[in-house]
């Protein structure tokens, strides 16, 4: 199964499909998410669902930015039913973010009348941009001049806690991710459905959804460096691969699909 390029957006597509999930990435990793979280994605395409995964440049207006990659979105699901599932009764749809994407889904869900089976939203940051963008505090800027995201990290708080309307949600943090706003999060979805929403801590950072699989390889002699290559491969496929497995669980509860500790693969 190879990615192809539909409406500037990446998608995978299985003979038999029993869903369908929106990935949208990270800021500064967002334009190419084919490859930059390609291992994770091309896991939930192994299993049956359709990836679309719509790259974007980040800009100050998220707004806009969650109203275009719906709309294109929107426009490649309506290709793709007409083209290959006319006859498929019904597929849900998860969202599915990380970073700066979870927050996307989040204003998404919030600001437009879109239907969800859920969203999945990892390490989810919502930070002022002076905290978001490196050197931006360097600039000389005019002190009356108001530089921020639109909606600021304020007004997204309000605007979820008023007006979110996706009522399963599964949350995911990392144990050693510094810039990770999962906990703030947490309560609010928690207010507005308060048995829908799961929150899961996992081993591993901010940067591990975009791991892949490396091959280090071993000299003739085994050395120390080996030995920490070796150890970082492990960590980091353990980690990557537990990602993978609570995701699919979590997408199908009745499922024995469970984490595939060291099976990670290019």
């Amino acid at each position: 199964m190879d990615w192809q390029e539909i409406s500037d957006s990446y998608v995978l597509i299985p003979k038999q499909p029993m869903g369908i999930i929106h990935f949208l990435g990270g800021a500064f990793v967002a334009t190419a998410p084919n490859i930059t979280y390609g291992w994770l994605l091309e896991e939930l395409g192994k299993v049956g669902y359709i990836v679309i995964a719509t790259p974007f440049i980040n800009t100050l207006d998220h707004n806009v930015i969650a109203r275009n990659t719906l709309n294109r979105f929107e426009n490649i699901v309506a290709r793709l039913k007409a083209k290959y599932f006319r006859n498929t009764f019904y597929l849900p749809i998860y969202g599915m973010g990380h970073s700066m994407g979870a927050k996307l889904h989040l204003l998404i869900g919030s600001l437009f009348s879109v239907e969800r089976a859920g969203n999945i939203l990892i390490s989810f940051n919502n930070y002022p941009i002076r905290r978001s963008i490196p050197l931006v505090e360097q600039l000389e800027l005019d002190t009356n001049f108001n530089l921020e995201f639109t909606p600021s990290p304020e007004e997204t708080q309000k605007l979820i806690k008023s007006d979110y309307i996706v009522r399963r949600n599964l949350l995911i943090k990392f144990k050693n991710d510094e810039i990770d706003q999962t906990l703030t999060l947490n309560p609010i979805l928690q207010n507005r459905f308060s048995q829908m929403v799961s929150l899961l801590t996992l081993p591993g950072n901010h940067l591990t959804p975009l791991t892949r699989n490396f091959d280090w390889q071993v000299g003739e002699v085994f050395t120390p460096f080996d030995a920490v290559g070796q150890w970082l491969k492990q960590g980091f496929s353990n980690n990557l691969s537990q990602l993978r497995g609570e995701i699919l669980r979590w997408l199908n509860p009745t499922s024995n699909i469970t984490p595939e500790i060291n099976h990670i693969s290019n």
